[in-house]
């Protein structure tokens, strides 16, 4: 059988020449086949090889095509696959938080240091990674007790221990109708039902909620009012009130996510303050630092730190003692402070990009690392999420964040936190030539 890499390589030759050109339709696999004098099985091989490097893209039923770039002279958005602009994860990194980060790791390296470093440790830490993550999580009217602190190997891990204190297997746990995916994988496992609560420009809103629990009871909520996932929005004071005055009036507990609270510290009081005795605030430091470092915490109100350090307990859910000695130094030593303050500042550089280059898109009032955009009456999410994918730009439909049955928004979530700023840039750009063209543009046979 003749090697498919060779028969890739003259394909990939062709497209590097201009041969091939971006967005020309490849032959059907056995008309390939033929013409190459190779098995169908071959040519399957070829076309999955040059998929893989990023030369192609395939849709089913319309066929396979060269991979377009932005421009003809600008190849940064038609590089291979693994080199893709990718605008659906958002894993903010910036140039300062290397040294500061390598810096901290020196007293870990120490030889009286390193043996307890490696060491087990429990759901409840140490008393200087309490203290330290105490002091981190402070926010306008919130003081957390650091004997409550708990912590679990990442954010998701807190969310799923919290979670599972709170909600037995079966229960029903209240959610914005659009919400974190990660979320609707925690509760799939465990064995509860979600159950979408209406929410407007200024969040989840307490009327829909007090609803959903007179047409059955609710185990508890999730929700996230500061730079909610998908959306941007930060709830503001006046509706976190009511919100916290509609938990008290149901007796119901609450999972408050601040992940991306860190860019908005002079926001609102987080509900954690306003309800202390029925919210339990997680959070973590992966989007602060590194989603190389995972740390995650949970700050249960008292009657509830016995269940959620047990369910962060039997999910095996806790921390790895390296990460936590590493982030509790990098706290105490200020170099936590040092690469939130960068991050504030690229995170509004992309933001301005955004409002810039993405027209029509959700206004944010403060910035974030995401930004949620309502696409053109001629674009369905799925469609434009393709058509965006032949331009090598990855983008996340708002079917990926939908909680139940209702239709998906004609809507898409742009990452902003992955790619360099000229980068992003130019795909940005790109989105926006796309929507304003159609989806009848793109060639068919």
């Amino acid at each position: 059988m003749e090697d498919f890499r060779r028969v890739a390589d003259e394909v990939a030759a062709d497209i590097a020449s201009g041969r091939l050109r971006p967005g020309d339709r490849l032959p059907p696999q056995r008309a390939f086949a033929r013409r190459r004098g190779i098995a169908p099985s071959t040519a399957a091989r070829v076309y999955r090889e040059l998929g893989r490097r990023g030369l192609v893209v395939g849709e089913v039923g319309r066929g396979t095509f060269v991979r377009a770039a932005a421009r003809p002279a600008d190849p940064a958005l038609a590089e291979p696959a693994a080199a893709r602009v990718d605008l659906e994860l958002s894993h903010p990194l910036v140039p300062e938080q290397g040294p500061l980060l390598a810096a901290g790791l020196e007293r870990l390296a120490r030889r009286d240091v390193a043996a307890g470093a490696l060491g087990p440790v429990g759901v409840a830490g140490t008393a200087a990674a309490r203290e330290a993550a105490a002091a981190l999580l402070a926010a306008p009217g919130l003081r957390p007790d650091p004997s409550r602190v708990l912590f679990a190997g990442s954010g998701r891990q807190a969310i799923a221990g919290a979670v599972a204190a709170l909600v037995p297997p079966g229960g029903r746990l209240a959610v914005e109708a659009l919400t974190y995916p990660v979320v609707k994988g925690i509760a799939a496992r465990l064995g509860v039902a979600l159950v979408p609560v209406a929410a407007d420009e200024h969040g989840l809103r307490p009327d829909a909620l007090a609803a959903a629990h007179r047409a059955a009871p609710l185990g508890a909520l999730y929700v996230q009012p500061t730079l909610h996932n998908p959306c941007g929005t930060t709830m503001p004071a006046a509706r976190r009130a009511d919100l916290a005055a509609v938990l008290e009036r149901l007796d119901l507990p609450a999972v408050e996510d601040r992940v991306w609270a860190f860019l908005d510290p002079d926001g609102p009081e987080p509900l954690a303050a306003l309800a202390p005795d029925r919210t339990v605030l997680v959070d973590s430091l992966s989007k602060r630092l590194a989603p190389g470092l995972s740390v995650g915490f949970a700050v249960p109100p008292a009657r509830l730190a016995e269940p959620v350090a047990a369910a962060l307990r039997s999910g095996a859910w806790g921390p790895a003692r390296f990460a936590l000695e590493a982030a509790t130094g990098w706290i105490s030593d200020g170099t936590v402070a040092a690469v939130t303050r960068a991050k504030r500042a690229d995170a509004a550089a992309r933001a301005a990009l955004a409002a810039e280059r993405l027209p029509g898109a959700a206004p944010a009032a403060r910035p974030a690392y995401f930004r949620w955009w309502d696409l053109p009456p001629r674009w369905r999410a799925e469609t434009f999420v393709a058509a965006a994918a032949r331009r090598g730009i990855a983008i996340t439909p708002a079917a990926a964040f939908v909680v139940g049955t209702g239709a998906a928004p004609r809507a898409v979530r742009v990452g902003l936190a992955s790619p360099p700023l000229d980068t992003l840039a130019r795909a940005l750009d790109v989105l926006a030539e796309i929507a304003a063209g159609s989806p009848d543009d793109a060639p068919v046979d």
